[in-house]
C-alpha cells in the first residue's frame, strides 16, 4: 500500500510539474469571439494539470461584482448546489448533487486527474436532492423539497409538472403551487445515457416554449473517445424528448459537453455553452456558447471549430469533418462554462440584451483560467465583443486558492440574478446596488 502511495504522489507530481512546460502563450483576449486565435496541438504523457486549494468562504466573505451592483448570500450549508431554478411564485429550487458515487477508472491519468480535481474543492457528497428555498420577509426559509434523486441536475417546470434530469434518467413529478415538499413517487419518463463510467454525469434540461418538448444536454463519456466509440451512444449530443410520450430523438451532435441551455429571446432560438476537450495544451480547445441547429454536428470527437482536426481520434472520419458547423462564439481555453442566462430583467438594465455565462473553472491551465460569471452583450441575436466580467473574487488574486465555484444560473422575478456556487455551498444573488 505505501509503495502504490508513493507511486501514486510521484504521478501526481509529475503531472503537476508538466504543467510548468504547458504556459499560455495567448492572451485569453484573442480565444474569445467568432474567430479565436487556434495554436498548434501539443501531446503530453501526463495531461498538464494546475489547480488552486479549496477553501471555504469566510464569516463575512462573499464575492466581487461589478460598479453598481450588490451581491448577498441566500443560502448557506448545502451540498454541491448545482442548478437554481426559479418558480412562478418566485420559490427557488436548487439541484444539490455531485457525481455517482460509482466511476470506473481505466487509465493512471484518470484517477490522478481525479485526485487532483478534487483538491479544488470539487469532491464531496453531493446532497442528491432538490431544496425549496422561499424568501419571507427578507428570511429566507429552507425546505427538503424532493429526497433522493440520483445525482440531479436540470429542472423544468411545464403546467404542473415538475421535470428533474438525474445522472441516467428524465422524471416528472406532479407540482402544486406554494407546496414546500413533494412525496409523490418520481415517474421515469425515460432513460438517458448513464452507466458504470458516465464521465460527464450532469444533465441540463430546457423545456420547449409550449411545454411539448424536452432538451436534454448530454455530455461526452471521456475526452476523445478513449473508453470506445460505443461507450459515445446518445452522447455528445442535444437529445428531444417528446413530454407526453417519452419518446426521444438526437437534436444535435458533436458537442462534447452542452449545458446551460436556453431559448436566446431575440430570434427564439435554441443555445448552449458547452466544455471543449483537453490536454492538447492551455491553449486548446477554446470553450465556446453557440446556437443550436437540428440535425446538427459540431465536430467532437473528430474536430473542433469547424475543420480543425483532432490527430488523436482514430479513425479519422473526414467525411464529419466537412460538415462540422463552427461554433458562433468562443470563450477562451478551459475555463469550464457551466450555466447561461439571457438576461431580460429591469433590475439591471445595464444587462439587457446579453447573456451571463458561468465559468466553473479550469484545471489544465496555466495561468488558471474562468472562476468567474461574466456576461456578453447580444445584437441581432449574435453576441459581439469581449466577455465583461460582472462576479469575480472566486478565485484569489495570488491564484493559489479558490473560495467557490460558480454553476448553475438563474433570475428572479425581480430581476435578481441567482448563482449556484458548487464548492461553497453557498447560493448568491446579485441585484442593483440600492
Amino acid at each position: 500500500m505505501k509503495n502504490y502511495q508513493r507511486l501514486l504522489s510521484a504521478c501526481v507530481l509529475a503531472g503537476l510539474l508538466s504543467s510548468c512546460d504547458n504556459s499560455s502563450q495567448i492572451d485569453p483576449k484573442k480565444q474569445t469571439g467568432a474567430d479565436p486565435e487556434l495554436p498548434k496541438a501539443q501531446n503530453f504523457l501526463m495531461p498538464p494539470m494546475k489547480v488552486p486549494e479549496g477553501i471555504p468562504w469566510k464569516s463575512g466573505e462573499m464575492p466581487k461584482v461589478a460598479d453598481g451592483l450588490k451581491i448577498e448570500k441566500i443560502a448557506e450549508g448545502l451540498k454541491h448546489p448545482r442548478q437554481v431554478y426559479v418558480l412562478p411564485n418566485n420559490d427557488v429550487l436548487v439541484a444539490e448533487s455531485n457525481g455517482p458515487a460509482k466511476k470506473l477508472i481505466f487509465r493512471p491519468k484518470e484517477l490522478i486527474m481525479g485526485l487532483v480535481q478534487k483538491s479544488s474543492g470539487k469532491g464531496g457528497e453531493g446532497g442528491n436532492r432538490i431544496t425549496l428555498l422561499r424568501n419571507t420577509g427578507g428570511k429566507w426559509e429552507k425546505h427538503t423539497f424532493i429526497a433522493q434523486v440520483n445525482s440531479p441536475f436540470g429542472i423544468q417546470l411545464t403546467g404542473n409538472t415538475l421535470w428533474i434530469a438525474s445522472a441516467d434518467s428524465l422524471i416528472k413529478y406532479p407540482y402544486q403551487t406554494g407546496e414546500t415538499e413533494i412525496t409523490a413517487p418520481g415517474e421515469v419518463v425515460t432513460q438517458l445515457p448513464g452507466g458504470p463510467i458516465n464521465h460527464h454525469w450532469t444533465k441540463s434540461l430546457l423545456a420547449s416554449p409550449d411545454g411539448s418538448k424536452l432538451y436534454v444536454g448530454v455530455g461526452s463519456n471521456s475526452n476523445i473517445t478513449e473508453n470506445g466509440i460505443g461507450a459515445e451512444d446518445r452522447r455528445a449530443a442535444i437529445l428531444e424528448v417528446d413530454a407526453a410520450t417519452g419518446a426521444s430523438r438526437i437534436f444535435a451532435s458533436g458537442l462534447r459537453n452542452p449545458t446551460g441551455l436556453q431559448w436566446e429571446p431575440q430570434s427564439g432560438k435554441l443555445w448552449a455553452v458547452v466544455n471543449e476537450r483537453d490536454e492538447i495544451g492551455s491553449d486548446l480547445v477554446p470553450d465556446y456558447m453557440t446556437s443550436v441547429q437540428e440535425h446538427g454536428f459540431y465536430g467532437w470527437p473528430y474536430s473542433y471549430y469547424g475543420q480543425h482536426v483532432d490527430e488523436r481520434v482514430k479513425p479519422p472520419r473526414p467525411d464529419l469533418v466537412e460538415k462540422a458547423i463552427k461554433p458562433d462564439y468562443a470563450i477562451s481555453s478551459h475555463v469550464a462554462p457551466l450555466g447561461l442566462l439571457f438576461y431580460t430583467g429591469d433590475n439591471m438594465p445595464q444587462y439587457r440584451d446579453g447573456a451571463f455565462v458561468s465559468e466553473h473553472g479550469s484545471w489544465n491551465r496555466k495561468p488558471l483560467n474562468g472562476y468567474q460569471v461574466m456576461w456578453v452583450k447580444f445584437e441581432n441575436g449574435k453576441p459581439v465583443g469581449l466577455p465583461q466580467p460582472v462576479v469575480t473574487g472566486f478565485l484569489t488574486d495570488d491564484q493559489k486558492q479558490v473560495r467557490g465555484l460558480p454553476v448553475g444560473l438563474a433570475m428572479d422575478k425581480q430581476g435578481g440574478v441567482l448563482i449556484a456556487d458548487d464548492a461553497g455551498n453557498v447560493v448568491w444573488r446579485v441585484s442593483k446596488a440600492q
